[in-house]
């Protein structure tokens, strides 16, 4: 199976999509599972991975019928699916209701439904705001980087996690809605009433550096990832080399990821993965630039995707990877409808690198450990292959 013949075969923490997927959506960021099941799969040496062993198969028909009942006996069955999944042993695994799971799809989209603003926490107890995105409702609206928010549409803020805040800030989800922002400034303080509005996801950017070198900051492989990546090498100056900045990237769609690499390879494996006992594999397409000086800088926040990508660079030679162990989600999500509209997601496979080095529950080790000073430590070994003046 080729990487780009299914969109809905992503790699995504659970962690960060239950209880937080707005907060993804809304920070402009972003990044698929009723199934028969993951069954363990075994490393290059034959010995079955500890990891995959851990999640459990999982029957669809069965879930299906533990939603239906639940539903028949007046219940809820998305709480129902939820209890069963639990049970099953899939860490991985997670149930949405129809809002949440459009909206995260409409995130791996490139887009969300929102007033165009980051938050994060303040310094002091409360919420501030971190970015305003470039002509959305909020920035049209005069709010800038460091407004405190105290309340949305009426309810305070103090005590609320980020993503509360998000959910508050969504609403239903329907663009030119109304939202009613407390805002603070300074000494000044006033309600400031913004629409919604679908808007778009920047998740790469691109700029030069002071040796000549150009970063390219990817924060998810969300739709059109890839090609923004593979237009950038493709624009930078000749001999210069590139600082591929996957450090924060939550993952997304594997199509995305196998398309980025395909801007540093001329062709071949990206990743291999099981699907139900099936292997399949990934491949990069041909004529990429391969005699480019490239460094990928990693950390903890590197997940999924963004994990793929990383170990076909550097299982193949082509990147010198600078940072900290990667977060270890090598996992293969599929979705399935159920019968209240709700969707579940079940572990259906694990993915290895070219090398067939196992990534879930184990991450991947950079080149160059830099745990602290990493873009300047990763800038001089970019700087001695030759790829800054």
């Amino acid at each position: 199976m080729s990487a780009g013949s299914d969109r809905h075969f992503c790699i995504r923490p659970r962690g960060v999509l239950r209880g937080a997927v707005l907060t993804l959506v809304f920070t402009g960021v972003l990044a698929t599972a009723a199934a028969t099941g993951s069954l363990p799969r075994r490393d290059a040496a034959g010995a079955e991975s500890p990891d995959a062993a851990r999640t459990s198969t999982v029957d669809r028909a069965a879930l299906n019928r533990a939603a239906a009942a639940a539903m028949a006996d007046g219940k809820s069955g998305k709480q129902a699916a939820e209890e069963f999944v639990s049970r099953s042993g899939d860490r991985w695994g997670a149930v949405y209701d129809k809002k949440e799971y459009a909206d995260f799809e409409q995130a791996l989209d490139g887009t969300y439904t929102g007033v165009g603003l980051s938050a994060g926490r303040a310094a002091e107890d409360g919420v501030e705001v971190t970015r305003v995105q470039a002509g959305g409702p909020a920035e049209r609206a005069g709010l800038k980087a460091g407004d405190r928010l105290l309340s949305v549409d009426g309810r305070p803020v103090g005590g609320l996690s980020v993503s509360e805040v998000v959910s508050l800030l969504r609403g239903d989800g329907v663009p030119g809605s109304a939202v009613a922002l407390r805002v603070e400034r300074g000494r000044s303080a006033w309600t400031e009433t913004l629409r919604r509005a679908r808007l778009a996801t920047d998740p790469v950017t691109v700029r030069r550096l002071d040796d000549g070198a150009v970063l390219i900051k990817v924060a998810a492989f969300t739709k059109g990832a890839g090609a923004r990546v593979r237009d950038a090498v493709r624009d930078a100056p000749t001999g210069a080399g590139v600082l591929l900045d996957l450090r924060g990237n939550s993952g997304g769609l594997v199509a995305e990821a196998a398309v980025a690499a395909s801007a540093f390879l001329d062709g071949g494996l990206v990743a291999t993965y099981d699907v139900e006992g099936e292997e399949r594999a990934v491949y990069a397409d041909g004529g990429g630039d391969t005699g480019r000086p490239l460094v990928a800088l990693i950390d903890g926040g590197t997940m999924s995707a963004a994990e793929l990508l990383t170990g076909a660079l550097q299982d193949r030679g082509r990147a010198v990877t600078v940072g900290s162990r990667t977060f270890g989600k090598g996992s293969v999500q599929m979705p399935s409808a159920l019968p209240d509209g709700s969707v579940a997601e079940l572990t259906v496979g694990h993915y290895r690198t070219p090398a067939g080095h196992t990534v879930d529950g184990r991450g991947i080790t950079p080149d160059l450990t830099a745990a602290e000073k990493a873009e300047e430590r990763a800038r001089t070994v970019l700087s001695g292959l030759g790829g800054g003046s």
